[in-house]
């Protein structure tokens, strides 16, 4: 007994159900391959279509979708206790440039020796930042001790994770000036 198959053609049309013999016979004259797409249905399901061809377009489908996708990172910026405000400007802007780019960023004051006994400077340190960043970042992670460090995490501000790259930047720069 020659087992049947549903078959299914090029364009979705249903052809019927046949002997796989037959099917076998129809994509040869058709120059296509027979693919069993639906395997527990009753009959088989099969589809003449050109398999190369279709592998393909299934690999061009998956790299547009990896190329749309951006894996959003964890940056860790460190800064001391006793830092000069020129200095904790430049960790600022660092943090902005890394929010601006969709990174998510963790913000951390390493105590050493005695430094440990005034966490409240690291504290005063961390919210120095939260403000100055204000619009841009938006608080993940609350600061808190970890061992001999405090550390904060900023994720980027809903508004910020909006744009989509550095077209809109130019443009907002321009909007800006008068």
């Amino acid at each position: 007994m020659a087992r049947e198959v549903r078959l299914v053609g090029e364009k979705g049309e249903q052809l019927g159900v046949m002997p796989i013999d037959q099917a076998r016979e129809m994509a040869r004259k058709r120059n296509l391959d027979l693919v069993e797409v639906a395997a527990t249905s009753v009959p088989p399901v099969c589809r003449l279509l050109d398999y190369g061809k279709f592998k393909y377009e299934q690999a061009k489908k998956e790299r547009e979708v990896r190329k749309s996708q951006k894996v959003s990172l964890l940056r860790e910026v460190r800064l001391r206790p006793r830092i000069d405000n020129h200095d904790f400007e430049a960790k600022t802007r660092l943090v902005k440039k890394l929010l601006d780019g969709g990174d998510k960023v963790k913000v951390s004051v390493m105590f050493r020796g005695r430094e440990i006994t005034h966490p409240e400077m690291g504290w005063r340190l961390l919210q120095r930042m939260i403000e100055s960043l204000k619009g841009v970042a938006s608080l993940e992670r609350q600061p808190a001790m970890d061992g001999a460090r405090m550390v904060m995490v900023l994720s980027p501000a809903p508004a910020q994770k909006a744009k989509s790259g550095k077209d809109e930047g130019s443009q907002d720069a321009k909007n800006q000036n008068p």
